[in-house]
């Protein structure tokens, strides 16, 4: 039990430092390809069993390691990574390890299974929960882009909209954060309204304002693509929406 207490102070000790060095990606891409290192695997221990300190030194060098990784790497990783990438979220080490956490979270999503993963390891209803007190830009966009990425599953989805205020968040940040966020935004609502739309799910989307919040993209100065997906989605349901007394009077004239 000494020794492998001994182990782990070592290993949090060899890795502050390696932070405070500022690897270059060359020398961080040669220390993954050293086998007898196991570069990934030793950060990916600390992560789990280190300090919280640690943990976030941990999580940046993982960002660092997975942006330079083979494909292997990214396809390969556990469930295990992701939930303790949310635990990082949820304890709040840093702002910049959390930032980190979100990075290397949308850096791996598209690779894989790894969306699955990352949905049976807690991410949606984890990013849901920062939705609500986060305040930086970039860190909403990267929350909103990895439930995007997360919504083109259909455990997903099923996540999303089992979380009783998962479209209603979403829905408010549409507008309020910055284009990218705004994109990220109706991109879930069509991922939902596309393939996981039923009579429940078109009501809730009308009673939280989501549907009201697309017909206002439609009428102010948004990103093309972003009005056009808008107007995909409104289009869609049109049959269910668009004479509900639950849409203002004022954006019920730009349903399309």
């Amino acid at each position: 039990m000494k020794n492998n207490s001994n182990s782990s102070s070592l290993s949090e000790a060899a890795i502050e430092i390696l932070f405070h060095l500022n690897p270059s990606e060359v020398h961080i891409k040669s220390l993954i390809n050293n086998e007898s290192i196991q570069f990934i695997e030793s950060l990916f221990h600390v992560l789990k069993h280190g300090s919280y300190q640690s943990r976030g030194y941990a999580t940046m060098l993982l960002k660092s390691a997975f942006e330079v990784s083979d494909p292997i790497h990214l396809i390969s990783v556990k469930k295990a990574l992701f939930e303790e990438l949310m635990r990082v979220l949820i304890d709040k080490i840093s702002q910049q390890a959390s930032k980190a956490a979100l990075k290397l979270i949308v850096e791996l999503l598209p690779w894989g299974r790894n969306r699955i993963k990352a949905v049976e390891g807690g991410a949606v209803l984890v990013l849901i929960e920062l939705l609500f007190d986060v305040s930086e830009r970039r860190a909403c966009e990267l929350i909103l882009t990895g439930l995007d990425q997360l919504c083109g599953c259909a455990e997903g989805r099923a996540e999303l909209l089992n979380h009783g205020a998962g479209v209603a968040i979403v829905s408010k940040k549409i507008l309020r954060v910055s284009h990218v966020a705004s994109d990220r935004g109706v991109r879930i609502l069509s991922s939902i309204c596309r393939y996981s739309a039923n009579s429940r799910v078109l009501h809730e989307m009308l009673q939280v304002g989501a549907v009201s919040k697309l017909c206002l993209v439609l009428q102010v100065d948004s990103n093309f693509k972003t009005k056009e997906k808008a107007k995909e989605i409104l289009k869609l349901h049109s049959s269910v929406w668009k004479n509900s007394t639950c849409i203002p009077v004022p954006l019920l004239s730009s349903y399309p």
